[in-house]
């Protein structure tokens, strides 16, 4: 989700901010705040957290929301904790417990042995309280009104799904798992395999890609950082070309960096192979997301009108 604002002392930022979200706040109240802080023009978020959830939000600001839905597509990681014998309404602390089952004696066999069933490419259906949209409006508001709603299911990739620690009655989990992926019912799920249901009881988001060794800053960390002035918090926001460092690198010439900067087609490298990529000019500034055209041209997938001057497009190194 995208914002602007229209404050007199709103400027052009261009980056992303590795935030780690805390507890009990949206998403979109996380990126409120942090714009105001930064006093951004324009900003956007990279998929949402739950408010019970914490850890990595990247935000996007300026010609960085270009790169949202990059993100939001890409590989996430969770530290997640469920809570066995207990089912809810919305598969976390927020709703109302269904039902109360007996724990069975579990040991790790058998706990490995339902984990082995939700790796890989699995079927999960979407939790009813959730922001995805049936005809037009969310499910949440849908459920909230009593109306009885049927989620369809989809394909998730679960790429790595392991036990980390246990109690009595609760599992703790590292998830690392493809766009789209719903922790809580992966835990509905899990609950219901051992035989007692199960809730997410707490949900930490470790990294997004290509975010995998994340810095990340708290907002009080920002505020104390604003507060030092704009080169303090400005050294907090990433590059743009932060965004992109999982492409290959096309460094061009002034010629062909002008010609893409305008939009106009080039044949691609032929020393280079067609593949996807980020264009930097010669100053190393991030000018395009291209890959190649059926011709052997460079095709546009998504250009970047950054300032010649600004930090904030520089390429790797």
């Amino acid at each position: 989700m995208s914002r602007r604002r229209n404050r007199p002392d709103a400027r052009d930022l261009h980056g992303i901010l590795l935030l780690d979200k805390p507890l009990g706040m949206s998403s979109n109240k996380a990126l409120q705040i942090a714009m105001a802080i930064l006093r951004a023009a324009k900003g956007g978020h990279t998929g949402a957290l739950d408010p019970l959830a914490t850890g990595l939000l990247p935000l996007c600001f300026g010609e960085a929301t270009k790169l949202a839905g990059n993100l939001l597509g890409s590989r996430k990681a969770y530290v997640a904790e469920c809570r066995l014998g207990v089912t809810t309404t919305t598969a976390d602390l927020e709703g109302e417990i269904v039902e109360r089952r007996p724990v069975p004696t579990l040991d790790e066999v058998a706990i490995e042995a339902a984990l082995a069933t939700l790796r890989g490419r699995i079927v999960q259906v979407p939790p009813v309280y959730s922001a995805l949209k049936q005809d037009g409006e969310p499910l949440y508001l849908k459920a909230r009104r009593g109306e009885v709603v049927e989620v369809p299911p989809r394909e998730v990739e679960i790429d790595r799904l392991e036990l980390v620690s246990r109690t009595e009655d609760t599992l703790t989990l590292h998830v690392e798992c493809g766009s789209g992926t719903y922790i809580r019912s992966l835990a509905v799920d899990l609950g219901e395999k051992l035989g007692c249901g199960a809730h997410l009881s707490s949900l930490r988001r470790l990294w997004v890609e290509p975010f995998r060794a994340p810095v990340m800053v708290s907002l009080d960390e920002l505020r104390e950082a604003a507060g030092q002035g704009s080169e303090a918090e400005d050294g907090l926001v990433l590059p743009v070309s932060a965004g992109v460092a999982d492409f290959p690198a096309l460094q061009l010439d002034a010629v062909a960096s002008q010609a893409v900067s305008q939009g106009r087609q080039i044949d691609w490298p032929a020393d280079r192979r067609a593949e996807r990529s980020a264009a930097f000019d010669s100053d190393g500034r991030l000018l395009a997301l291209v890959d190649c055209d059926e011709q052997g041209r460079i095709r546009i997938l998504r250009g970047f009108n950054l300032p010649s001057q600004s930090p904030s497009g520089r390429g790797p190194g």
